[in-house]
């Protein structure tokens, strides 16, 4: 692998701000989708998925019986091929290349659950917070093993008292007298790779000695080797699922450490906490349309070869569309998660490469989008899992065949980097509050939309070409949104956080709005180059499936916000925005099953 600060693609590309799809429409050529790779990262795609299958997925047993032996053994083969050190600064022993190339590593190596949360931790929450916050010493002392895979990285945020709460942590972390040292005690859980870590982040709440907040005790990151004095791993955790990763409480007792292994500064490592996960949340996102893709593939071989009533379950009608569903749900999801990293990647091209801090600023800029991403293929890789154990039927249950473990592995990803109702308080959250600093001009776009509105039905502009009908369902989809979530303000105004059910509803209207205008641009994208059938059938199913989606939520927030008069009128309202001849749904997704079937794989 050759070494790329950002991916040439992405450089090119229009920089937008993050959350603006709400009141933008952006074409085709502003987004980033996996048919712009480039030769280097189709290679780098291939060979993580040929490690994955020929390596990785055979030792599958010895993994899930939680030979640990084996599962650093297949780090350091990944390391030898350049798979754990893309994020890495090249002086540090790394390839230093782009976050498109990142993500196509999560995704292509998600191909055994276990092994992928073993990878995915190490290379991502357990290799980041050194490289953005480090020092030069303490970069220089650990990012050549840890890309070498020689060390092995964990990331010790949670605890049994706050898990989403991260903020208030009981552990804490004391300066000695002499200022050489920090004592740490507590109890750090769930811990990724705990078991056969080498070097913890943890996070303890430490005295702030200087600044505004003097004296108080505020979250903080410390670096701790495995074999320090008064850090014990606990016993491994009996999971539902990924049961051959490694998951461990930390028991720190009189833990000391020199003070060199401060990570960042006393009091902020919230900062280093949010900005992490917010690089965990898209590639959680990847790396579940990887597991989604090895799902596919195995219930269409299972589908082809299995017989019932005399012929293939595969031509069954509602086997196909289960497969079609799967396709559908694969295409919008590389859809969403690549639009979102190719505008990271793009904000990033404009900053200096080795600036930290300006690099976590053009990330957390995309906050909204990365919660999204997370949010939506996590999910969606629970309904194909789902839907693969229900075309292998009774097999699907049996631990002989690969469903039965995917069908548990998926589970975990809903909680993962922050639980999805989580994500979803910080999608809306965000967004109002970008919204009511003016940073992003929401406010004016619902004013003007409300105006609209009253104003009585507008001629709506036509478009020609098989996406016309999506785009006008993107179109009304972001007016109701818009909408709905004016009527909630309205209704509400500072107190609407307080209103969580309120909240998650808008975020699944913006969560399903990204998605299906992600999809259809994408699919325009791929027409534009040539022939395209099928990704078009793709971007209309969901449009259509979205838009009943973000109908049903408008209606939640509308009945929740409004009474009497006020509730029929803007009843009246919605249904006009929502109104549309609906696609024939049911051919669109026997022709993606047929050529999902044809090619014997997902294919696009």
């Amino acid at each position: 692998m050759s070494t790329t600060a950002v991916s040439p693609k992405a450089a090119t590309l229009k920089i937008i701000a993050g959350g603006s799809f709400l009141i933008s429409n952006p074409a085709p050529a502003d987004c980033f989708f996996p048919e712009d790779f480039t030769e280097e990262q189709r290679q780098i795609a291939r060979t993580t998925s040929e490690f994955a299958l020929n390596e990785v997925v055979p030792a599958s047993d010895q993994i899930e019986a939680k030979d640990f032996a084996v599962t650093r053994r297949l780090i350091k083969h990944a390391s030898d091929l350049g798979l754990t050190s893309v994020d890495i600064p090249e002086e540090y022993g790394g390839l230093e290349m782009d976050k498109v190339t990142s993500a196509i590593i999560a995704e292509n190596i998600a191909k055994q659950g276990s092994f992928s949360v073993a990878f995915s931790a190490h290379v991502g929450i357990g290799t980041l917070p050194i490289v953005w916050y480090g020092t030069p010493e303490q970069k220089k002392k650990y990012l050549p093993k840890l890309a070498s895979g020689e060390f092995i990285g964990a990331y010790a945020l949670s605890e049994s008292t706050s898990g989403s709460d991260a903020l208030n942590a009981r552990t804490r972390a004391v300066l000695s007298d002499d200022g050489q040292s920090y004592i740490l005690n507590g109890e750090k859980m769930w811990i990724s790779n705990a078991g056969f870590a080498d070097l913890f982040t943890v996070f303890a709440r430490c005295e702030v000695k200087e600044g505004k907040d003097a004296g108080k005790e505020r979250l903080t990151a410390f670096l701790i080797e495995r074999g320090t004095p008064g850090l014990t791993i606990g016993n491994e955790e009996h999971k539902l699922g990924i049961r051959g990763s490694s998951t461990c409480p930390l028991i720190l007792t009189d833990c000391t450490i020199p003070a060199a292994n401060l990570l960042g500064e006393v009091g902020k490592g919230h900062h280093i906490a949010f900005n992490i996960l917010n690089i965990g949340r898209y590639k959680l996102g990847n790396a579940a349309v990887g597991a989604a893709r090895m799902c596919i593939g195995n219930g269409i071989r299972y589908a082809k070869e299995r017989k019932a009533f005399g012929k293939s379950i595969s031509e069954f009608g509602l086997i196909q569309e289960k497969l079609a569903n799967c396709a559908v749900g694969i295409f919008i999801g590389e859809a969403l998660s690549y639009r979102t990293v190719g505008m990271i990647d793009a904000a990033i091209s404009a900053v200096d490469r080795h600036d930290s801090q300006a690099i976590q600023k053009s990330i957390e800029d995309y906050a909204v989008e990365c919660s999204i991403v997370k949010v939506w293929d996590s999910e969606m890789l629970d309904q194909v899992v789902d839907d693969l154990v229900q075309i292998y039927g009774g097999y699907g249950y049996v631990e002989d065949y690969p469903a039965e473990r995917a069908y548990r592995d998926s589970r975990v990803n809903r909680i993962f980097e922050g639980t999805n109702e989580i994500n979803r308080l910080i999608i809306t959250g965000w967004l109002m509050k970008s919204a009511m600093s003016g940073r992003l001009a929401l406010m004016p776009a619902i004013k003007q939309l409300m105006d609209e509105v009253m104003a009585g039905p507008a001629e709506r502009e036509e478009r020609e070409g098989p996406l016309s009908e999506a785009y006008g369902l993107i179109d009304n989809a972001k007016k109701l949104t818009l909408f709905a979530a004016g009527a909630a303000t309205q209704k509400y105004m500072q107190q609407l956080a307080d209103q969580q059910e309120v909240m998650a509803a808008i975020a699944d209207m913006i969560i399903e709005l990204y998605a299906m205008e992600s999809g259809v641009l994408r699919a325009d994208k791929i027409a534009g180059k040539g022939s395209a059938e099928t990704a078009v059938a793709m971007a209309r199913i969901y449009a259509e499936v979205a838009m009943d989606r973000i109908e049903l939520a408008a209606r939640r927030i509308i009945a929740t916000v409004a009474e009497g008069d006020m509730l029929r009128t803007q009843i009246t309202i919605l249904r006009r925005l929502a109104k549309h001849d609906p696609a024939d749904t049911i051919t669109l997704r026997r022709h993606v099953a047929d050529s999902m079937l044809r090619a014997g794989r997902y294919a696009i």
